[in-house]
Order: structure tokens, then C-alpha cells, then sequence
């Protein structure tokens, strides 16, 4: 059985001070999606620019479907500038507003939505009303609701948050986030495991992932909790590495693998893609079929 996921978000440049990079964590969800012959769709906007046209380009050397990416008449294409710390951790200036503020709801986005097992979402997506009445609309028509909480100041608040966790069927959240969580929404656990059933309760989310760097990751389901001590690499930069561990966790959850398998195999590419400048370099064909 084929599955296929879309993803809605961001599609960007994350300018290094090096370089540019194609990245935006929806743009990049996808594209591992794709990468591990899961069918994936992308709704997004773009400027009418040059960068525009250089992102287009970029997907369709990957071979990736365009049709569902807009092309906005005013607003530019997105960048964002990255600046790495001493441990190569990522922080962004996000430019606004750019054209994936403006997503419009179509007939045919509606229909990819109606046809696919699961739609991903993300805070950032959210942060113009346009935008985000676009996710809202969309997720009526959703089998699945996959949110990527992806906090990024200060374009968030506790009541959209609230929101969009209560769209979720499936959560994947950092262990930065997860602190903003329980002091936003007066959780009151002391250990990982007690926070997620806390946070799955209250918002009746199914599956939790909450990933913890180089400390790996943990899934509660079901109220069970599967832990991962994660792959220890020599991290480059940690740009993308928690999208392709979301990637990759939403294609083996659709393949029906043991979590412990499930959450062996996304820690693996989440490392593999740190170990990487960028967001979304080439699978290392060994790494990839050692994890697949």
C-alpha cells in the first residue's frame, strides 16, 4: 500500500554565513518523506523572484511534485539567517513577511488533503492570520494531524499554541519546547514521562515524540513510554535534524513498525543529517540502509 502525507509550511533559504542552503523545516519533512518512498506533497508559497525560482529548481532537481506551491504576486521568498553556536546549535532571524505568510486555501490542496494519510503542521506556519486560517481549514479534512510544535520567538503565544495542540493526533516537540509547554500550560510532572502523559492528557494528543539531542529521544504511546539513547556523531550543525528524525518516524509509523524499531531508525537519520551541513543533504547510502 502506497501511503502519502502532505506537509504545509515554510520554504526557504537558511543563509549561512558560508553560503545558502534550501531549508524551511516543512519544505524539509517533505523531502525526507520523499527520500523514503513515502508519496509527499508540499503547500507553500514562494515570492515571483529570483530565489523563488531558484527554490523550484532545487525540488524539482530532487525529482519532488511543485504543484501545490504557490507563487506569490507581492510577497518575497523567505530567508533566514543562521548563526551556529560553540556547539554548532542553530539559532534563526526569520524574515517577515515573506510569501509562505500567505498561503490561500484551493481546491486543490483541499483535495491532496482529503486523499493523504496524515497532514503535518507547524506553529511557525501560523504566526500571520492568513496563513493560519489556511492550517486551520485544511486540518478539518486531515485523517491524521501531525504537529511539529517548532517554537521559534517571537512568533508564538499560549493561545495559539493551545490551538493547534488540539488539532494533534501526533506531537513531535523538543526538550527546549517541552519546558515552554509545562510552565505555559501548568504541567507539573519531574521526569520526561510524567510531562508527556500530563501533556497527552490534557490535550488528548495519541502519540508524543519528544527529542532530546544528543540524549536522543523518547515516544509516549499509549502510556508507555520507548526511550532511545540516540548516535553519537560530530555534529556540524543541527539544521534539519529533528525533521528528518520527524521524516522518518511518520514513515516507518505508516509501515505499522514496532515503536522500538520506529524510534531505533529516526535517531539514526536525525544523527546522520546533524552530522551534515544543512538541512537536507544526500542519505550517506550506508548509514540510510543501515537504518532502513
Amino acid at each position: 500500500m502506497q501511503h502519502k502525507v502532505i506537509t504545509i509550511g515554510e520554504i526557504l533559504w537558511d543563509v549561512f554565513p558560508e553560503g545558502k542552503k534550501a531549508g524551511g523545516s516543512s519544505m524539509n519533512v517533505a523531502l525526507n518523506l520523499h527520500k523514503q518512498n513515502i508519496e509527499s506533497n508540499f503547500i507553500s508559497a514562494v515570492g515571483d523572484d529570483e530565489n523563488g525560482n531558484e527554490l523550484i529548481a532545487f525540488l524539482q532537481s530532487s525529482q519532488y511534485p511543485i504543484h501545490l506551491i504557490q507563487a506569490h504576486p507581492q510577497l518575497p521568498t523567505s530567508t533566514v539567517e543562521v548563526q551556529l553556536d560553540e556547539q554548532h546549535q542553530a539559532t534563526y532571524t526569520i524574515n517577515e513577511p515573506v510569501a509562505w505568510d500567505d498561503i490561500k486555501v484551493n481546491d486543490a490542496n483541499i483535495e491532496a488533503v482529503k486523499s493523504s494519510d496524515a497532514l503535518v503542521y507547524c506553529s511557525l506556519t501560523c504566526r500571520e492570520e492568513s496563513s493560519k486560517n489556511t492550517v486551520l481549514s485544511l486540518l478539518k479534512y486531515a485523517k491524521t494531524k501531525i504537529f511539529d510544535i517548532n517554537l521559534r520567538k517571537p512568533f508564538y503565544s499560549k493561545e495559539l499554541i493551545e490551538e493547534l495542540l488540539k488539532q494533534a493526533n501526533i506531537l513531535k516537540i523538543n526538550e527546549d519546547e517541552i519546558l515552554w509547554v509545562k510552565e505555559s500550560f501548568g504541567l507539573t510532572g519531574n521526569s520526561d514521562e510524567q510531562l508527556l502523559k500530563q501533556l497527552s492528557n490534557q490535550f488528548n494528543i495519541d502519540i508524543i515524540c519528544l527529542t532530546l539531542g544528543d540524549k536522543g529521544a523518547c515516544v509516549l504511546k499509549d502510556g508507555k513510554l520507548f526511550k532511545h539513547r540516540g548516535y553519537k556523531v560530530q555534529v556540524v550543525d543541527t539544521v534539519g535534524a529533528g525533521d528528518s528524525f520527524l521524516a522518518t518516524f511518520i514513515a516507518c509509523y505508516l509501515q505499522g513498525y514496532p515503536m522500538e524499531r520506529i524510534l531505533d531508525y529516526a535517531c539514526k537519520v536525525g544523527a546522520f543529517v546533524a552530522s551534515q551541513p544543512g538541512a537536507n543533504p544526500e542519505y550517506n547510502k550506508k548509514i540510510y540502509q543501515m537504518a532502513l
